[in-house]
């Protein structure tokens, strides 16, 4: 009787699913909206994730090209109960643009990559289908930049939406500290523009977690006059723990000896060394002043530090310094974007409670023995957002939802299997929880530290705290105004 039930419960089920893609698929035809559904030519490539751990299938892919098509595909998604997603550039770690469970709806972007620059304002409206690299390239020929990361391939949508670091953050922000205004699709499909003056709280929502809301089509940002000169550098030494130890340490106390212009932005780089005990040490990043000032700028940190094995340096335009330290094309037409299978965690260190050097020491130690031990290609990223001249950090912490004003770095760990391919090692999760924890068990029980939204991934306890720390209420409150239904939900979207 129960076998009975469950049959018939199944045909239900997939009767109903049939149901709501024929209706579907009528739905956007009417409009002439592009789909693709399961069985279509193109489906098995377009809901292929960035990180290939991830197999998601999607009910529709959906490419609008006008904010009125956006609205037909949200409200679609939002009578059938459907979790609608946006997708910008895809590069969501958990494969949140999909869904990150079978069954959603995505809103793909890519066909939206209008930009605008104001001859007056230079203020430029930026569709969310636009990737790092191609903004860059159109914003310079007018002269203006906007601060923000150097994986080119990545979206404007996702990487404006939760934070977006770049080298000239400590000089101009993070990316979503330029947002002006927006134009959002919610639930009910209704168009609204959010900006101080209109819809603050969305406004104020939308710069930190802004998938969680709506869908954003298009977005204003405050540009900059980019800097008559720029320098791109990387030096890298083969370091033993304790040079290596010593460097970081160094590195720290110059970030907050105040001796650090908002010009100057950078990282440090960790990989695998070449034996047991030895590490990869990397400094790199750009530098926004002067070029004959670029030596005397670093020296308080480079002179500390043994003779580079690698020095590349390049001094030119702000556009040959963002190509010289980009990862991938600027100009992302010329090839198609890559894809990975990797496992990433993120730590922010608050500026006022510095690693003790014993959390550093600890850190090189592990990458320098169990990273050497390790089969996969791994780094850590170390990337400066703090010290006494970053913008950053002067942004009041209520001003966005984004909940880390008072970060000095941001550390990404990151492991991909060793051919980049699936299967993923299962002993790699615990090799990279650990360097994270090799931090956290050497520093106070009470380290008030966060996670970047940005780098996100689905293991992490306490997410909503690491995340958004004090902001998390609020947001819940902002979500259950415009989102009653949750129809914008994934793993890590805001919950009621």
């Amino acid at each position: 009787m129960r076998r009975a039930f469950l049959l018939a419960l199944a045909c239900f089920s997939f009767s109903s699913a049939q149901n709501t893609t024929t209706e579907l698929r009528q739905q956007f035809a009417a409009q002439n909206i592009t789909a693709l559904f399961a069985n279509d030519a193109g489906y098995t490539a377009a809901r292929q994730a960035y990180n290939l751990r991830y197999t998601v299938l999607p009910i529709a892919i959906t490419y609008p090209t006008t904010v009125e098509q956006i609205s037909t595909v949200v409200k679609a998604g939002a009578e059938q109960n459907l979790n609608v997603v946006a997708r910008s550039g895809g590069h969501s770690y958990i494969a949140n643009g999909l869904g990150g469970t079978n069954g959603s709806l995505v809103v793909d972007l890519s066909k939206m990559t209008n930009i605008i620059v104001d001859p007056v304002t230079f203020n430029a409206l930026i569709e969310t289908g636009n990737r790092l690299g191609d903004i860059a390239l159109i914003l310079n020929d007018a002269g203006r930049g906007l601060p923000h990361g150097r994986c080119t391939y990545v979206g404007i949508g996702g990487h404006s939406g939760f934070g977006g670091f770049g080298y000239a953050g400590r000089m101009w922000g993070l990316t979503l500290d330029n947002v002006l205004s927006a134009t959002v699709i919610l639930a009910n499909g209704s168009v609204v523009t959010v900006s101080e003056s209109s819809n603050p709280e969305l406004y104020w929502g939308i710069r930190g977690s802004s998938a969680s809301f709506g869908i954003v089509a298009s977005i204003e940002f405050r540009t900059f006059a980019v800097p008559p000169e720029a320098t791109a550098f990387e030096y890298v030494w083969e370091m033993d723990i304790a040079t290596a130890s010593n460097a970081f340490i160094e590195f720290q106390t110059w970030a907050l000896s105040g001796d650090v212009p908002a010009e100057f932005g950078g990282e440090l780089f960790f990989l695998k060394g070449s034996e047991y005990g030895q590490v990869e040490f990397a400094f790199l990043g750009n530098y926004y002043g002067p070029a004959d000032s670029f030596n005397s700028t670093i020296a308080p940190f480079f002179s500390t530090l043994p003779t580079p094995a690698i020095a590349n340096i390049t001094q030119g335009t702000w556009i040959e310094a963002l190509a010289a330290t980009a990862v991938g094309d600027l100009n992302t037409t010329t090839q198609p974007d890559s894809n990975d299978t990797f496992y990433a965690k993120s730590l922010m260190a608050p500026q006022d409670v510095p690693l003790t050097n014993a959390s550093i020491t600890a850190m090189v130690t592990y990458l320098a023995q169990e990273g050497f031990n390790s089969t996969d290609f791994w780094h850590v990223e170390v990337e400066l957002y703090g010290g006494i001249a970053s913008s950053i950090n002067k942004v009041s912490l209520n001003d966005t939802a984004f909940a880390h004003r008072n970060t000095l770095f941001t550390f990404q760990p990151y492991a991909s299997s060793p051919n980049l391919l699936p299967p993923y090692p299962s002993t790699s999760f615990g090799f990279v929880d650990g360097m994270i924890s090799s931090l956290t068990s050497n520093m106070p029980s009470d380290w008030n530290w966060g996670a970047y939204p940005n780098y996100i991934e689905d293991r992490l306890p306490h997410w909503q705290e690491r995340y958004y720390g004090s902001h998390y209420e609020r947001l819940q409150a902002l979500k259950s105004s415009v989102d009653p239904r949750d129809t914008f939900r994934f793993p890590t979207s805001i919950q009621e």
